[in-house]
């Protein structure tokens, strides 16, 4: 049961982050962000959420207060990473990077109980710490500060590897104390990619009246515990449409084993005992238009389906990303994992105190 909180979504993309909050009953009541692809299936995803789109380097603490109408228990998000990330250009002219620092100074200007952070692991090697200092400069004096670590999504059950710097602070008079300890009872075992996925290649195509690709499991059979948690009560969901490469690609993929890795397009081949390596995003048209290389299905000759990236990070098939795989994939790898996130939120659900910031200060 969601508790009655107001929380807000910075940066939220497709809003994988938040979807951990919402399973751990700390549902947004607000979200932000500029982009209208990543965020077009938010509302079918989220419908109790508002989504602003803004400029956040251009609101204002006081704006957001104002939109949400009460006081704000929680802020969280991952502000655009790319200007950090370790495969990146590391651009210092980025104007991306000035987006960590509106983060935290948004986080001052709230004054919520808590709030966490969620961006590359570049933003703690040397050349970034700098920026990452300067931002947390911001709230270190109101809150205790847990991180910058580094979490693996794997290591709280999900079927990729993607280790990403999380930060967490919160106000001590509103939370109760919170330790790595804590975070590290949370782990469980990675899910397998044939954990993940197996189950789909059952699928058939079904007649759809929208612009997504519709599909069905129909066979009948003993999918895992893992999949059981993500499929739809009538076995139904989207985005499974595969690529259709060319004779000469086919013929590349098919001499790759599990676990290797295609020497032209450096596509890694997941294997079914295994985790699947960090999905990563492509970037925009204001970015180049890049497309990140994805990962080689197991068995088949092929890239993986929107679907089966989504079911690897932990998406259940009820989401709706985008009608194009360019920027469903898009949606997935700026994505927080949603399993990752749960475990994170549920520690935080256990230890919010709710109560209005002037009863708590009263007592």
């Amino acid at each position: 049961m969601e508790k009655d909180s107001l929380i807000v979504d910075l940066f939220t993309g497709c809003g994988g982050f938040a979807l951990g909050a919402r399973a751990a009953g700390l549902s947004p009541t607000l979200a932000f962000d500029n982009d209208a692809i990543l965020t077009s299936s938010h509302s079918i995803n989220h419908p109790n959420t508002k989504l602003v789109l803004a400029d956040l380097s251009k609101v204002d603490g006081s704006d957001i207060r104002r939109e949400v109408g009460g006081e704000i228990v929680g802020v969280f998000g991952g502000p655009p990473c790319q200007a950090f990330s370790d495969i990146g250009h590391r651009n210092e002219l980025d104007p991306r990077r000035s987006l960590l620092g509106h983060f935290f100074r948004l986080v001052a200007e709230i004054a919520p109980a808590f709030f966490v952070m969620e961006n590359v692991k570049g933003l703690g090697y040397a050349p970034a710490r700098p920026d990452l200092n300067r931002a947390l400069e911001c709230v270190e004096s109101k809150y205790r500060i847990l991180g910058p670590m580094i979490l693996d999504a794997a290591d709280f059950g999900a079927a990729t590897r993607r280790p990403r710097l999380f930060i967490i602070g919160y106000d001590p008079a509103r939370f109760d104390p919170l330790t790595m300890a804590d975070i590290e009872a949370r782990k469980a075992q990675p899910a397998t990619v044939r954990a993940a996925i197996a189950d789909l290649q059952f699928a058939a195509p079904i007649d759809s009246s929208d612009a997504f690709d519709h599909w069905h499991i129909k066979q009948r059979g003993r999918p895992s515990k893992y999949a059981v948690a993500l499929r739809t009560e009538d076995c139904t969901f989207t985005g499974h449409r595969r690529t259709v490469h060319t004779p000469k690609v086919v013929k590349r993929f098919e001499k790759v084993e599990q676990g290797g890795v295609e020497a032209v397009g450096r596509h890694p081949r997941l294997s079914w005992a295994g985790q699947c390596p960090t999905l990563r995003a492509g970037t925009g048209n204001d970015h180049g238009s890049f497309q990140s290389v994805r990962p080689i299905h197991p068995d088949e000759p092929r890239v993986i389906t929107v679907r089966e990236g989504a079911r690897l990070q932990g998406f259940p098939d009820r989401f709706r990303f985008h009608p194009t795989v360019w920027h469903s994939f898009r949606m997935i790898g700026n994505s927080v994992s949603p399993i990752m996130s749960k475990a994170i939120f549920s520690l935080i659900a256990e230890r919010i105190d709710l109560r209005p910031r002037a009863q708590v200060a009263a007592e």
